[in-house]
């Protein structure tokens, strides 16, 4: 039997995470439109934008237009990705964002690829950035993505990421999420990794970002939060999630965060979000921008 937390909070990355992959453009209203949506769904973070270079990922080039325009919801977070130092001066030159998501993954193949960056520069890069967000009032998370299984390396040593992890936590990192990027990842290493980081190093904040491929999302989050995980990070009607992967890899995408607060509210986990109210948001966002919910709640 799981240990379930009396309460989580759930962390809403469509906008972001969700859009950044979809192969059609999003008009800068719908966006708008969207996070509004989400905000008045009451979301405690909204995961709005990312300020990495227009050309690398041009769906989310409006950026400072959706800042400029969104209705901010007061206790509601509005965080965006920075991939890089460029990035977060960026970010934190607009003055409109309240949380600032530095990015590095466990394997080192995804990120050089991604990045173009070692860990060891991912992390000095990160230790940047966190004194620039202190300096600038603005609250600092990090990613640690395909933290568990590579599309390239395969199933990454859990001393790889604890090793990271230290690292991080020597830099006076305090704030994390491991995400499970592939879908392919199991729930008996999720839970011993998330409970060892846990009792190594309790003043952490951790999380769990999770994708969705074979059918164990679900256990692979209860999992996380038996654990002691004290956030979960989903995706509106499960979009996004697609980073870059060989094309035998197939279709991944992250969990639908309308499924996410079904299961745990069923389960007595407090979310302090409506079920209904996130379903009829994922129902009128699957509209905006004219796709089909994965959510399994909206098919009924």
């Amino acid at each position: 039997m799981f240990n379930l937390p009396k309460k989580i909070k759930i962390i809403e990355v469509g906008p972001r995470d969700g859009l950044q992959s979809l192969n059609k453009w999003v008009p800068t209203k719908d966006k708008i439109n969207m996070i509004n949506l989400l905000s008045d769904a009451q979301f405690p973070v909204i995961e709005v934008s990312s300020f990495a270079h227009p050309d690398k990922v041009p769906m989310l080039k409006d950026v400072e237009k959706v800042l400029e325009n969104i209705n901010r919801r007061q206790g509601t977070t509005y965080r965006v990705l920075v991939p890089n130092i460029k990035g977060a001066l960026r970010a934190v030159e607009t003055k409109m964002v309240d949380e600032i998501l530095g990015l590095l993954t466990i394997s080192e193949t995804y990120l050089l690829k991604n990045q173009n960056m070692s860990i060891d520069d991912a992390i000095e890069s990160a230790s940047t950035i966190l004194k620039l967000c202190e300096k600038s009032g603005v609250d600092f998370i990090m990613a640690l993505g395909v933290a568990f299984v590579c599309p390239y390396e395969g199933v990454l040593p859990n001393e790889k990421i604890f090793s990271v992890v230290n690292k991080l936590h020597n830099k006076g990192i305090r704030r994390i999420y491991l995400a499970a990027s592939t879908g392919m990842e199991n729930p008996l290493i999720i839970n011993h990794v998330f409970k060892f980081i846990k009792d190594k190093w309790p003043n952490i904040e951790i999380g769990f970002h999770v994708h969705e491929r074979f059918g164990m999302a679900t256990v692979n989050m209860l999992a996380a939060l038996d654990a002691g995980v004290t956030f979960i990070e989903g995706s509106i009607c499960g979009i996004g999630g697609g980073i870059v992967m060989p094309k035998s890899m197939g279709d991944i995408g992250n969990l639908p965060t309308e499924d996410i607060v079904n299961l745990l509210n069923t389960l007595n986990v407090k979310t302090q979000l409506n079920t209904e109210l996130v379903l009829q948001t994922a129902r009128k966002i699957s509209s905006i921008l004219n796709i089909q919910c994965r959510g399994y709640i909206s098919r009924y």
